[in-house]
């Protein structure tokens, strides 16, 4: 499984921060041909259940993925959420941390672990490389950097 790191720094303050990067259907906004469906009634929690689906026509894949670690962030305590994916194509888990960042603002940490149904190993590289540029597109614009 390849391993995706990014880290960016925001103004924002990290309650801030975290609730944009929490809300799940922004997320499929940021990402070229998805569209994110929450399945479990708001807040977000452990067990959240929500799916993004990626793809033009018939050429769909859904993703789907569930809360399995929930801690906001509060005062100078980071907050981590964590997200295993049960698809049929996209494997592996994803975490988000939010740490206050001083003076002002906050860090982020997107960590991500995914394989794809049918591909090996030897496309590692080019799967890890595809998930940084789309996943830190996304979080870029989620943060609104």
């Amino acid at each position: 499984m390849p391993a995706i790191r990014i880290v960016r720094t925001t103004t924002l303050q990290p309650a801030e921060a975290w609730l944009r990067l929490t809300d799940w259907e922004r997320h499929g906004a940021q990402v070229p041909f998805t569209r994110t469906t929450v399945e479990t009634a708001p807040p977000t929690h452990v067990g959240t259940l929500f799916t993004a689906r990626t793809g033009v026509g018939r050429l769909t894949f859904d993703d789907p993925m569930e809360v399995t670690l929930w801690t906001p962030p509060a005062g100078a305590a980071a907050g981590l959420v964590r997200l295993v994916k049960h698809g049929r194509v996209v494997r592996g888990w994803a975490e988000i941390e939010v740490r206050p960042h001083f003076p002002s603002g906050a860090q982020v940490h997107w960590r991500e672990e995914l394989s794809l149904r049918g591909l090996g190993r030897p496309f590692d590289p080019l799967v890890a490389a595809a998930g940084r540029f789309l996943f830190g597109r996304a979080l870029d614009r989620l943060l609104g950097t």
